[in-house]
């Protein structure tokens, strides 16, 4: 699936904007066919965005079921002839979509793009009406996972995650037109031979029998650099500029489809020349060792939820520079493409995570209620859950395969890895990784639940990625004894023989909370355990990477454990430093080779 894009051959049609917006409290919108007609009784509702803090009602703040979205959009005359595709970036967590009185497409996860191909349903100049039903909620065979419990009020929605369950069409909508004969995918691997870069291409059509395939790269003056006809190949690039981190440098890869001198299809790819690899406990971008600095982050803002914002995404950026971070990782989902492209410019090192986080019943089930249950099971996580989970995986490297800045794939956040269920479980699922892209490495994030020696999944992963929070869940306001019991499980670690980045470190801290002597919540208890942390981590060399819990102060389920969100963000909600965001930017900047 390719991104849509405008080209000499392309061309889309944005549907983001005001739809008409409806829930369905009863489900009775898929029996009455409310697809069929103007939605009756609808409100507008933005797209993109979360549907849930744009209202003042707490029914429809918390709603969990579908909700159903609708617009018009008129095809453009001059489509007429081409192929006609309705494209999703995303919608939470499944979706239905129809058009017109036909369903077009049906598609489960809730991060990733979805499509539908309307050549035979619509013709250029016709007014249609697009109608969604996107459903929020959670089971056990979903990634993420939950379910639904019966309270006296009525059902009520479980999940095992840390974050709000926002719902809605999240990204952009878009229409648009490519040629009936068409390509269809570019899979591009670089390297490097001495001073020459190496990009390795491969590309997928549609209908083109007779035609010839041809890439052309050009640097980034749109200078050309090198050419090849063949649907796969090897460009090199003399004196390549490399991408890397804090230099976004990207080549353009033009793929067109050529019938003798007219170009019949043309698609523009990105290209960062870099390599990605592990040698023994280093961590090694274009064979030099890299040190992770940044945080794990989150889709999530004021009114808009996790919809994705141009605005916001440029002041996230400003601050990741500002504060001296070099990486994210994306806790816990795909983020937007937008977001990768970004990264991409910017020569951001990323984390790339699937959305499998709560398949943990040890943890989510003892914090976030729904205790009881057994996290791999017949009745809970099985067979079918590892087959979504598995798709997830492909999806994901298919969507973002192509980007620099992708450096380490992580299948799942604290899933339970301490049991035999959970082995066999992860063990399938690290092959699919390796089988859709065998040029990265793979991992998950391991949970404190199973420490080192405990662990039955890290023998899988090319590299240790721990989640501690000494001297917070455990040892709260002791970080002496935080200090050595983390430096002894560290210790521990680092005689796996692997790389090791902490993907997760952090105190919950109100914004202007001041003590002395310093305590829990407070600002400069904050201060003292980074201190404490960044000390165990200094003294272990097969430490690689710090990326601090979190970016910013995020919103959660509601509860006595999260007092208006979660508030470990070295950042507030609407984006401005604690005392923590100067502290890791005095670290940060500090640093040479790490």
């Amino acid at each position: 699936m390719l991104r849509p894009q405008d080209t000499d051959t392309r061309e889309r049609k944005s549907l983001d904007g005001l739809w008409d917006f409806r829930l369905d409290p009863d489900g009775v919108g898929r029996q009455d066919g409310w697809w069929r007609g103007p939605l009756a009784d609808a409100r507008p509702m933005a797209v993109p965005a979360s549907f849930n803090d744009l209202v003042t009602d707490l029914e429809t703040h918390n709603f969990v079921g579908d909700v159903w979205y609708q617009t018009q959009v008129r095809v453009p005359r001059g489509w007429g002839g081409q192929r006609i595709v309705l494209h999703f970036e995303s919608a939470t967590h499944r979706a239905t979509v129809w058009v017109d009185d036909a369903e077009v497409v049906s598609h489960e996860g809730g991060y990733l793009p979805f499509e539908a191909d309307l050549t035979d349903r619509v013709s250029g100049g016709e007014l249609i009406r697009v109608t969604a039903c996107v459903n929020n909620s959670l089971n056990f065979q979903s990634i993420p996972p939950g379910t639904t419990e019966q309270t006296p009020a009525g059902p009520r929605q479980i999940y095992w995650h840390d974050f709000f369950n926002y719902g809605g069409i999240h990204r952009s909508v878009w229409l648009l037109a490519t040629p009936t004969r068409h390509l269809d995918d570019v899979t591009v691997v670089t390297g490097i031979e001495g001073a020459t870069g190496t990009v390795s291409y491969a590309v997928r059509s549609v209908r083109a029998d007779g035609l010839v395939t041809r890439v052309v790269l050009r640097d980034a003056a749109g200078v050309e650099v090198a050419r090849s006809d063949g649907a796969e190949g090897v460009l090199r690039v003399a004196g390549a500029h490399l991408w890397g981190p804090g230099d976004g440098y990207l080549y353009d890869l033009e793929c067109q489809l050529i019938d003798a001198d007219t170009v019949v299809d043309s698609y523009h790819q990105s290209v960062g020349i870099r390599t990605v690899r592990i040698d023994g406990t280093r961590l090694l971008v274009n064979e030099k060792p890299v040190y992770l600095k940044g945080f794990g982050m989150h889709e999530d803002h004021i009114t808009i939820g996790k919809a994705h914002d141009n605005a916001s995404m440029i002041r996230d950026f400003e601050l990741l520079e500002w504060v001296g971070a070099n990486s994210f990782r994306t806790s816990h989902y795909p983020y937007s493409e937008q977001v990768m492209d970004f990264a991409d410019r910017h020569g951001i090192l990323v984390i790339d995570e699937t959305p499998a986080v709560g398949l943990n019943q040890g943890l989510g089930g003892g914090i976030f209620g729904g205790q009881g249950y057994v996290t791999f099971s017949a009745e809970t996580s099985n067979d079918e859950t590892q087959r979504v989970h598995a798709q997830v995986i492909r999806d994901l490297i298919a969507r973002d395969k192509n980007h620099p800045c992708v450096i380490v794939w992580s299948i799942a956040n604290e899933p339970e890895s301490d049991t035999e269920g959970a082995e066999d479980y992860f063990r399938p699922l690290f092959d699919v990784a390796r089988e859709a892209d065998p040029t990265r490495p793979v991992g998950f994030v391991n949970v404190m639940l199973a420490p080192h020696g405990r662990c039955r999944v890290s023998q899988f992963a090319d590299l240790i990625m721990l989640n501690r929070y000494y001297g917070w869940y455990v040892q709260p306001g002791d970080l002496t004894n935080a200090e050595l019991v983390w430096t002894t499980e560290l210790n521990g670690w680092a005689s796996e023989g692997k790389p090791i980045v902490i993907t997760e470190y952090g105190a919950d801290t109100y914004a202007g909370l001041h003590q002395l002597p310093a305590q829990p919540w407070s600002e400069e208890y904050q201060l003292d355990y980074l201190d404490m942390n960044h000390r165990v981590f200094d003294a272990c060399d097969a430490v690689v990477g710090e990326q601090m819990w979190n970016f910013a102060d995020f919103m959660t389920v509601s509860g006595f454990m999260r007092v208006g969100g979660n508030k470990k963000g070295a950042f507030t909600r609407d984006r401005q430093p604690k005392m923590a965001a100067h502290h890791l930017r005095r670290r940060w900047r500090g640093m040479d080779t790490r």
